[in-house]
C-alpha cells in the first residue's frame, strides 16, 4: 500500500507529466496502483480537456 507521501509525489509527477505535454499513457504505475489514480489526477489537473463548444 502507499504512503501518504507517495500518493502525493505521484500526483506532482503526474502534473509535471501534464504541464510539459507528455502522453498519459507514460504513467509509470500499474493500472490497479493508487498511484496511478494519483498520478492521472496530477495530469488531468495540469491538462484540463479544451471546451470544444
Amino acid at each position: 500500500m502507499a504512503t501518504r507521501e507517495d500518493i502525493v509525489r505521484a500526483f506532482i509527477r503526474g502534473a509535471e507529466a501534464g504541464r510539459r505535454g507528455d502522453d498519459v499513457t507514460t504513467c509509470p504505475h500499474a493500472a490497479d496502483s493508487l498511484l496511478r489514480t494519483a498520478w492521472i489526477k496530477g495530469y488531468a489537473r495540469a491538462r484540463p480537456v479544451a471546451d470544444t463548444e
